[in-house]
């Protein structure tokens, strides 16, 4: 069942920031369905709550198979994270309403990692 967007939905839609880790509902591409995974956001809090979306990044399991790019993540717990993780470069934009929750944030380390992967794909120094 796919996730219908309320005034109500997203724990104070657009309050999230560059870096904060989220539940979002992400949909399948070759059925009705979604399940809830986590996501970082890579656009500021201010571009945020101005457009009521954020853009983010998929979080994944380390143990999937990798892709060029990929981020480890050194503190789960920091970021709210049970189970060894990458940030997957697979970015998509979210109505912040859509948002279930806030499950942390990247750390430092993390931060700069993610950092500079994102400036040498967009080729920015």
């Amino acid at each position: 069942m796919l996730t219908r967007i309320s005034r109500d939905a997203g724990a104070a839609a657009g309050a999230f920031d560059a870096f904060d880790v989220l539940v979002v509902p992400f949909p399948f591409t070759d059925r009705a369905a979604e399940k809830r995974r986590p996501a970082v956001v890579l656009t500021l809090k201010a571009a945020n709550e101005q457009t009521g979306h954020s853009v983010c990044a998929m979080i994944t399991s380390a143990e999937n198979a990798p892709w060029p790019h990929d981020v480890p993540l050194t503190d789960l717990a920091s970021a709210g994270l049970s189970f060894p993780s990458v940030v997957r470069l697979k970015w998509f934009t979210i109505d912040n309403r859509m948002i279930l929750r806030r499950a942390g944030a990247l750390a430092p380390r993390d931060r700069r990692s993610l950092g500079r992967v994102m400036r040498g794909v967009l080729g920015h120094s």
